[in-house]
């Protein structure tokens, strides 16, 4: 029987009281917990390993984990910090299993050089223009094959730092470098993007790798499902 406080608004808990909840086997406090963080975790896991199918895998196999180890998380970091710290493990953890490891000192040595502009990319929105819809989605066509092409290290500091928009320092922590690394990686992958792309090019990087509705409901669905919570 689900708890008062689930029955009225369980959308306007914070992450604390959800993982309580949760640790209860409240099927509506998981449930808001992956709505609450699925598109951050797929963007994640995705700036990892560059499909589609997989991200969504990962994704799922990190609730799966995270999900059997309440019991482990203290409270002392965010629950987004927590859960973005899983499905980093596992994202690269499949991205070994794939292929060598990349030479990150070749990587790290990859040559400054031209203006030291960042990327702008306006936020403005004509959602009532089809023509300016469309340009926009040709924006974000090209924008995500612009971020995939980054190396990988400079992909998930890219994607980390300037499309979920976390801090240098909490970049640094998900990641395991230093905030000297990634403000270098980041650098280094702005001036990469701006070499591939025309630089004219204006749109939103909020809506770049979107996470639509249908996406979000197969995720939550199918780790429920894994969970066998009781209706």
């Amino acid at each position: 029987m689900q708890s008062q406080a689930v029955a009225v608004r369980v959308e306007d808990l914070d992450d604390k009281a959800l993982v309580e909840l949760a640790r209860g086997r409240e099927r509506a406090a998981f449930r808001q917990i992956m709505q609450r963080h699925n598109r951050q975790l797929y963007r994640v896991a995705r700036s990892v390993l560059r499909d589609d199918s997989e991200a969504e895998d990962v994704v799922q196999e990190a609730y799966a984990r995270a999900f059997a180890h309440l019991d482990q998380f203290r409270g002392e970091a965010r629950l987004s910090t927590w859960l973005t710290r899983i499905t980093l493990n596992e994202a690269l953890g499949r991205l070994r299993q794939r292929r060598p490891s990349v030479d990150l000192a070749a990587i790290d040595s990859i040559s400054d050089q031209g203006e030291t502009r960042v990327i702008f990319l306006s936020s403005s929105r004509q959602d009532g223009d089809p023509e300016a819809a469309a340009a926009r989605a040709e924006v974000r066509r090209l924008l995500e094959r612009a971020v995939d092409q980054l190396p990988d290290p400079f992909r998930m500091v890219f994607v980390l730092r300037d499309i979920e928009e976390l801090s240098i320092e909490e970049t640094a922590s998900h990641l395991g470098l230093r905030p000297e690394t990634v403000k270098t990686r980041l650098h280094r992958a702005r001036r990469l993007l701006r070499q591939s792309l025309d630089k004219t090019l204006s749109s939103t990087l909020a809506d770049v790798f979107p996470f639509g509705g249908a996406r979000c409901a197969r995720i939550t669905e199918t780790v429920l499902e894994r969970l066998d919570l009781p209706e």
